[in-house]
């Protein structure tokens, strides 16, 4: 079964976004070493329920909040997306030392993420 792993916020002034999670919901956020502005949130201890996630600039192809699932094999999930009655909203694009990523719409026009991991992306 695949699972949501990973949540994405969109915002507009990424310093005042930052301090906002810091300050109201004690997450901890630093930014990520990639090619674009990017934010990594922990939401906690790996011990408790929950998800961490990303804050990132916001585009206006995307929804203000975009979950991840990871998923085994990118390839056969976006052909099950599509099988499906779903729509690839943006291609499979490797994330450095991450994985692969895609985003895809539902049957429902709602966005959403999957990502196979793989260390050796680029």
């Amino acid at each position: 079964m695949s699972r949501v792993v990973h949540f994405e916020i969109s915002v507009d002034d990424m310093q005042r976004a930052v301090q906002f999670y810091k300050a109201a919901l004690g997450w901890e956020i630093s930014k990520w070493d990639g090619p674009q502005e990017y934010w990594l949130v922990s939401t906690g201890s790996r011990e408790e329920a929950g998800i961490d996630g990303g804050l990132m600039l916001r585009d206006d192809k995307f929804p203000p909040v975009v979950n991840t699932i990871d998923v085994s094999n990118l390839d056969e999930a976006m052909k099950k997306v599509v099988e499906n009655g779903g729509k690839i909203a943006v291609d499979k694009m490797p994330v450095p030392g991450v994985g692969f990523m895609a985003y895809c719409l539902d049957t429902e026009g709602n966005m959403f993420g999957m990502m196979e991991s793989n260390m050796s992306a680029e």
